[in-house]
């Protein structure tokens, strides 16, 4: 038997070919994305890169500090902060402990834990489980990507209200703060900061969906997220399209409450983020933001009093009550200066760029002064929360248009850069 005729070849169907389309047609998101971030990339790469290699070789020349007692809050979970080595488990200090231990189980485990807003901790862990449990790891990704995000927002925020020149410079200030060591630090502030800068770029923008939503989620991250709602209020109730823009206020108070479900699921207690503040020395001030300023400028001028007569120098960390030692005299004046430097950055962020602006930087310095610390450190973690409030880098930037004022304004901040960068290194305190 012979096989049956094939069709002829010009009989078969031809196979379609698999056509990739052009460059110029592929969907132009990344390329919309490169163009956000091409401008502060540079100023990314060379700062991060700068405070990390600060950060290393104050841990390889110099003996870390193991005498305060605080320094147990890294033996509560070694086996999440010893993660990939000396070089990335340097960003795991202090507060880090707890977000990973909230990334790693869960709120269950401490009361104390409730303090920290769940959408951080809650990214670190779903992409530490795609690193195989390395949530140091996933911590640092997850803040150096928000830090990123950050520079380009507020380049692209700052380019309409100051051109590319004070954009650049507003860039340029943020990344040498000396706070700015956190945004790459297993802690919240540049996840914060982004969804803020994005929160207003999409306000300013009309897309009033989006801000709401990126409100709600900046609530999630920490509370001072709350600032952005009278900030944005205002800005819709100027809008044209009043109605709709206020549309979507309610959705920062459905995303919000994911929180407390999510607390009484764990804990029991829906409210373990209002408790856990006490725990924490902190509590709503009867005068609110006014008993926090008061507190602040008198444990300030008390603290400069005790240096200025060169009180004794106790080795002890911590003080409580009237208790003062030279460390924490000298961390109430440098809290001191900062809220002055805020309140004033403040002034001219409204000044310059109107309520909007600074009603959302005043709101965030009243939301930590309305609950100061009761341990002797009224302004407790206050610089930290400035990098935060990015109004105030835009005022840095107007006023650094003279090249005294902007050198100034580069030398004394990357000095507080370094500073403050190895005294994390070491396990010291600073906000």
């Amino acid at each position: 038997m012979h096989p049956p005729d094939l069709p002829a070849a010009a009989e078969q169907p031809e196979p379609v070919p698999l056509r990739l389309a052009p460059a110029r047609e592929q969907p132009a998101l990344a390329a919309r994305l490169w163009a956000a971030v091409r401008p502060v990339v540079g100023v990314f790469l060379w700062s991060r890169a700068t405070v990390w290699l600060i950060a290393l070789f104050t841990l390889l020349a110099f003996e870390p500090n193991r005498s305060l007692s605080p320094i147990a809050q890294a033996s509560m979970a070694p086996f999440l902060t010893n993660d990939l080595g000396w070089m990335t488990d340097v960003w795991a200090h202090w507060d880090s402990v707890w977000f990973l231990q909230i990334a790693h189980s869960g709120y269950g485990l401490s009361g104390q834990a409730s303090a920290f807003y769940p959408l951080y901790p809650g990214l670190v862990a779903a992409l530490g489980r795609v690193f195989g449990g390395h949530y140091v790891a996933a911590g640092i990704v997850v803040s150096l990507t928000a830090t990123l995000a950050s520079f380009a927002l507020l380049y692209t925020l700052g380019k309409r209200l100051l051109g590319e020149d004070g954009a650049w410079r507003a860039v340029l200030y943020l990344a040498v703060f000396p706070m700015a060591m956190f945004l790459g630090a297993v802690y919240a502030e540049s996840l914060l900061l982004a969804l803020m800068l994005g929160a207003f770029l999409c306000a300013e923008r009309g897309h009033w969906l989006w801000a709401w939503i990126l409100t709600g989620l900046a609530l999630l991250t920490r509370l001072a997220g709350a600032a952005l709602i009278p900030a944005l209020v205002l800005l819709a109730w100027r809008s044209p399209s009043r109605r709709r823009a206020l549309a979507g206020l309610p959705l920062v108070a459905v995303e919000f409450a994911v929180f407390p479900i999510l607390l009484w699921r764990q804990t029991g207690d829906a409210l373990g983020f209002v408790h856990a503040e006490k725990i924490w020395s902190r509590q709503l001030a009867t005068l609110g933001p006014l008993s926090g300023a008061w507190e602040g400028v008198k444990a300030g001028v008390t603290g400069l009093a005790r240096i200025l007569t060169h009180h004794p120098v106790q080795r002890r960390a911590f003080a409580s009550g009237s208790d003062y030692t030279l460390l924490t005299s000298a961390f109430n004046v440098q809290a001191l200066l900062f809220l002055a430097v805020f309140v004033f950055l403040t002034v001219v962020a409204w000044r310059r760029f109107g309520a909007v602006y600074g009603l959302f930087a005043a709101a965030s310095l009243l939301i930590p002064l309305s609950s100061p610390n009761r341990g002797g450190w009224p302004l407790l973690s206050l610089p930290r929360f400035g990098v935060t409030i990015f109004p105030l880098f835009l005022a840095l930037a107007a006023l650094g248009q003279r090249p005294k004022v902007h050198s100034a304004i580069v030398a004394v901040s990357a000095a507080g850069l370094g500073l403050v960068t190895v005294q994390w290194a070491l396990w010291q305190w600073m906000g």
